[in-house]
């Protein structure tokens, strides 16, 4: 498979294993808050790496994802993207509660997030899945027994971007390590099971 990039970092790739250089304030996100008086809330950036192939069809997307969790939302995650209006995530992520989790962002004009599970540890296993356009986000501690944080619907084109994705929207960035990646052309029986 030929990988491009939209928004061009660094790579480095040794046997299975790729890693990719977040920059320093770069995200996916598409808010349609302005102003909040609390908190942290996701700035509108359109600007992380996305190292991304053409899949056309159904598929399953698998792949074992770490880094140091340094800062707020730092991420290393996979993304579906029919256009930057359109596309959706899957991160291994550092919440603004401070935990290691799986998280969820469906963009369809306006961004969604949703927090999934806690995880202990800098790896986790992410895996998307797409029949039609119904699409399934799961995670999994052991790369075997995977479990669903998302089922969700984008309405895309048959052949859409798919890849990796390196975000650092709040701190100076780093290093997002994906090893074992693999995106098999096959439909799933149970999206919510992803097998």
């Amino acid at each position: 498979m030929e990988f491009k990039w939209l928004n061009e970092s660094k790579v480095h790739k040794t046997g299975d294993r790729i890693e990719i250089l977040a920059p320093a304030k770069t995200d996916f996100f598409c808010g349609s808050i302005d102003e909040w008086q609390e908190g942290i809330l996701p700035e509108s950036l359109c600007n992380a790496p996305f190292y991304h192939t053409e899949v056309e069809g159904d598929f399953v997307l698998r792949v074992k994802v770490s880094h140091d969790f340094r800062d707020t939302y730092d991420s290393a995650s996979v993304m579906v993207m029919q256009d930057e209006r359109c596309w959706a995530k899957c991160c291994y992520e550092l919440t603004d509660f401070g935990t290691h989790a799986a998280v969820s962002v469906v963009t369809k004009g306006d961004s969604d997030d949703a927090n999934g599970v806690n995880l202990e540890g800098n790896t986790a296993w992410l895996q998307v899945c797409r029949v039609g356009n119904n699409f399934g986000f799961h995670y999994s501690t052991d790369g075997v027994h995977f479990y669903m944080m998302r089922y969700f619907h984008l309405p895309a084109d048959p052949v859409i971007k798919v890849g990796l994705l390196a975000q650092a929207p709040t701190g100076s960035g780093g290093i997002r390590v994906y090893e074992h990646l693999s995106i098999e052309k096959k439909t799933v029986k149970n999206i919510r099971a992803g097998q």
